[in-house]
């Protein structure tokens, strides 16, 4: 019984000792590939970066650019509105003298009139009204 005993020891220290074994081995796995994962973690960081960079630097900045120098070359030829009377004669004649005449330009959008916002296409405007504002039948608009 004795020898029963003794084998039996030895086999659970064995088992132990395997066990620990392993439990070291799978230690020793996970934090090399903790490490090996924060490298690439690293190198993907970088890599995405630099190509976000690079593509803001060679594509969306310079699209940003011409979009603005475009913006302002469309407004200063076509819609120039540094002096409406200028813009109301050259650009919309039709709208000369009327009350609905408005001549603003609004984040780049000149809005000729509250009846056409683009002016009128013609030579006489069906909406066109007297601008004397002290008309007897002069209704101001209604305000939201």
């Amino acid at each position: 019984m004795e020898e029963l005993q003794k084998n039996l020891v030895e086999i659970l220290e064995t088992v132990a000792n395997d066990a620990e074994q392993f439990l070291l081995d799978i230690t020793e796995a996970l934090e090399t590939f903790a490490v090996v994962t924060e490298e690439v973690a690293h190198e993907l960081q970088t890599s995405i970066s630099e190509d976000v960079e690079r593509f803001f630097s060679q594509v969306v900045e310079p699209f940003l650019g011409l979009n603005s120098q475009l913006e302002e070359t469309f407004f200063e030829d076509e819609w120039s509105v540094s002096d409406p009377e200028v813009c109301l004669q050259t650009q919309h004649p039709a709208c000369v003298g009327c009350r609905h005449f408005h001549g603003q330009a609004y984040g780049g959008n000149l809005l000729v009139c509250g009846m056409h916002p683009y002016g009128w296409d013609g030579d006489n405007c069906p909406d066109w009204e007297s601008g004397d504002r002290m008309d007897n039948d002069y209704n101001p608009p209604f305000i939201f």
